[in-house]
């Protein structure tokens, strides 16, 4: 139930699709939300990366709704996806908007709609910042050395943008060991961040997540942010027992490994509500984005994933 006596969050849009196919079960209605805290070398919609806009705190990117206009609109497409389906919230990030998004799925669940929650798993908060963890604890899950800075904190409502110089794609990807302290996990249970997306998971019926990289080192070279939160967050995921499909999204010269998706697998593999995971093939459809932005895609010498190395690597992601 939402309060009434609060003020309602304002969701900042970046484009709806009434007929989507291949993002959750069924035909879904999906809302893909303006603002990502990652900057993916290999991201199909940078569109998305801003809220606001720079130097004007009243001005943003994207068309406002609350989360009862928005429904209303979706709510007149409930004939083609009422069997089977229902609305899929994607983005950008949409944990970057989670309370907006809070208010979108407890009406929806008030309707009978199907929710599904389309993540990188990459909340906007620092790690460091859900909740104090004792000076003698070694916070090992933290990893904030590089992410407690202006990369996370400010480039959302930044029109700079991050390091586009050319990437080497002969670079190998490492298999760093990537667990998740769950003594810190304990401790942070009780901040008020990590409450928020309790709350947005009472109300979530599917995640749908991407594990991008498998060690902390590559994931944060490559997306600017950090495999740690996505694991903090896939655990929580857990202890709400949502079901959970996985994603990766396979780019030639760095996750198209035998080695790279196997480990992937295994990750996915360690969280029991997991119902599927999925291989992506890397394109470069996304180019004209990247042009009419003016900036350039970091991976435009990169070849497309062929249909035959998915086939490949399908292979190795049974559960």
């Amino acid at each position: 139930m939402i309060n009434k006596n609060t003020e309602p969050k304002i969701g900042y849009v970046h484009s709806l699709q009434s007929m989507g196919a291949v993002d959750g079960p069924g035909i879904r209605f999906c809302v893909f939300l303006q603002g990502c805290p990652l900057r993916c070398m290999y991201c199909h919609n940078p569109d998305t990366w801003l809220v606001k806009k720079t130097g004007d705190d009243q001005s943003y990117f994207g068309t406002p709704y609350t989360a009862e206009e928005l429904v209303k609109k979706i709510l007149r497409y409930k004939t083609y996806f009422a069997n089977g389906g229902g609305v899929t919230i994607s983005g950008g990030e949409p944990l970057m908007q989670a309370e907006f998004v809070t208010e979108l799925f407890i009406l929806l669940h008030e309707n009978g709609v199907h929710t599904c929650l389309d993540t990188s798993g990459n909340f906007p908060e620092n790690l460091s910042e859900l909740a104090p963890i004792p000076v003698e604890h070694d916070d090992a899950a933290t990893g904030s050395a590089n992410l407690e800075t202006d990369v996370l904190k400010e480039v959302v409502f930044s029109d700079t943008h991050p390091d586009t110089k050319a990437i080497d794609a002969s670079k190998g990807i490492g298999t760093s060991n990537t667990c998740v302290d769950t003594k810190v996990i304990e401790i942070r249970k009780n901040s008020t961040a990590h409450e928020k997306y309790d709350r947005l998971l009472d109300v979530t019926d599917l995640v749908i997540c991407d594990i991008k990289f498998t060690t902390e080192k590559d994931y944060r070279e490559c997306t600017g942010g950090s495999l740690k939160k996505v694991q903090y967050f896939l655990d929580m995921v857990t202890k709400h027992s949502v079901p959970l499909w996985i994603r990766h999204v396979v780019v030639p010269g760095y996750t198209d490994s035998e080695e790279e998706v196997s480990a992937m697998a295994e990750i996915a593999r360690s969280y029991p509500t997991l119902e599927k995971i999925e291989l992506l093939p890397f394109h470069k459809l996304c180019i004209p984005k990247y042009e009419a932005l003016g900036i350039p895609f970091r991976c435009a010498d990169i070849p497309e994933c062929s249909r035959e190395t998915i086939e490949k690597l399908n292979l190795l992601i049974s559960i």
